[in-house]
């Protein structure tokens, strides 16, 4: 059963259950004793963003690990897609990220890799969390692994890069603002970049521990934005705190979100019969606006469950090649295993180049639907969606959208959050639904137990 796995492996904040020394030692010890197969050579990977945490969960997750045998390769602070691409080229049994993405320093998080640079299943997860709730087997002295640091991970993620941008095309000639949100891709993102051409504007390239994420990155533009009209730069690239998301901003510093990024991509792919299937793969999230689109152009819209994994997953089972999620997780599997930013703008800079366009006019595919999301916080325990009030409110507000918009309420994966959506072309109607539905989930989040 997976009681300490989310949405997107554990998380939560730093020193506290469950990310303490403790449990990130016995987790690594039960990933271990889970992945350990015959043979003598045992790896895992271990890549991190520029948490302070970060040092603490590392060190760990090493002892655990090394004490069923396995060997370690520390990689240092590398973006999530290249714990997934080294993971797989190294030929390793595991790959972890150490990193709480987009969310403040306080908060880290680990995630799993298979040999394959896939993340975990659910049934993966599951027994890790029986092995870790057990008693763990550890191997004998004479069997105990070893640790290193690997000086080149971030070099080899550097050249696979690259090699994803057409070879017959360059950057010459095009200024990028790219915002590294102070973590994981801070040296990663300028050098691919700069040696394909561009002249960067970098921020966000100064990390100390506790800034990431803080006023920059793909959840907050604005910075970005007002660098991209002080400068007269092209276009801007915002990444968050491992890269495995992006925002794309044009030369006035408007932003595109996934949504637009993904139908600018499938068009582009069905149009050169490269969309295996037809298909693009995105969440319950992602705007009406986009499935009206796709489906003018005789492509199909496959909704998983909200999770870059989920998506992964889906594109798995039906052979497709093309996914994403609208807050920025755009999965390539011609090229990646997971979300990957940088490899994302890379072919956003490359449709630019190809057709000679500004990003004001590719980034802006379909009209999305009026769309609103709030977010309301409860207490650890609390079960708002399980009040009779809210339930009420949620059936009412269905049927006042009716065929005309929809909506979605559900819990967050990595944060004690409610999350109301809704969608609806009438934006007083929905704008009432949404305000009455998050009026009963705050009431109820706040009721005494």
């Amino acid at each position: 059963m997976r009681e300490l796995f989310g949405t997107d492996g554990v998380r939560g904040r730093a020193n506290t259950h469950p990310m303490t020394a403790e449990v990130a030692l016995r987790l690594g010890a039960a990933a271990g004793r889970f992945f350990r197969r015959d043979g003598n050579d045992h790896r895992v990977v271990i890549g991190k963003d520029t948490r302070r945490s970060g040092y603490m969960l590392e060190n760990a997750l090493t002892a655990g690990l090394t004490s069923t045998g396995m060997n370690v390769f520390l990689l240092g602070p590398v973006p999530t897609p290249a714990v997934g691409y080294l993971t797989r080229s190294m030929r390793a049994d595991l790959g972890v990220m150490i990193s709480a993405s987009h969310n403040p320093h306080h908060d880290n998080g680990i995630k799993f890799f298979g040999p394959d640079g896939f993340k975990l299943s659910d049934e993966a997860e599951a027994e890790i969390e029986d092995i870790l709730n057990g008693d763990i087997r550890l191997s004998l002295p004479e069997n105990i692994g070893s640790a290193r640091r690997i000086d080149d991970g971030r070099g080899r993620y550097v050249e696979f890069a690259k090699t994803t941008f057409p070879r017959q095309l360059r950057l010459d000639g095009l200024k990028v603002v790219i915002d590294c949100a102070h973590g994981a891709a801070y040296r990663t993102a300028p050098e691919v970049l700069w040696e394909l051409g561009a002249d960067l504007v970098p921020l966000g390239v100064e990390p100390n521990g506790i800034n990431i994420n803080d006023g920059c990155g793909s959840t907050h533009t604005e910075l970005a934005a007002r660098t991209i009209r002080e400068t007269g730069a092209d276009m801007g690239i915002c990444l968050d705190g491992d890269a495995d998301r992006v925002m794309i901003l044009d030369e006035t510093g408007a932003v595109a979100d996934g949504d637009q990024i993904m139908a600018l991509f499938a068009d582009r792919w069905a149009a050169e019969e490269r969309l295996a299937g037809r298909t693009l793969v995105a969440t319950v999230m992602s705007n009406l606006g986009l499935e009206r689109y796709l489906a003018e152009r005789d492509i199909a819209l496959h909704r998983a469950a909200v999770g870059d994994r989920y998506v992964v997953d889906a594109m798995r089972e039906g052979g497709f090649n093309l996914g994403g999620e609208q807050s920025g997780h755009i999965v390539m599997t011609d090229y990646t295993t997971t979300g990957d930013g940088l490899v994302a703008g890379l072919q956003f800079l490359a449709e630019m180049v190809r057709t000679d366009q500004p990003a004001s006019a590719l980034m802006r595919q379909f009209e999305p639907c009026p769309q609103q999301l709030r977010n309301v916080r409860y207490a650890p325990g609390a079960d708002p969606l399980g009040s009779a009030a809210v339930q009420s409110a949620i059936a009412e507000g269905e049927a006042r959208l009716a065929a005309g918009g929809r909506l979605l309420i559900r819990k967050s994966g990595t944060e004690p959050l409610i999350r109301v959506m809704g969608e609806c072309e009438d934006e007083a109607l929905l704008a009432a639904v949404i305000d009455e539905i998050v009026a009963r989930v705050e009431a109820a989040a706040s009721a005494p137990a």
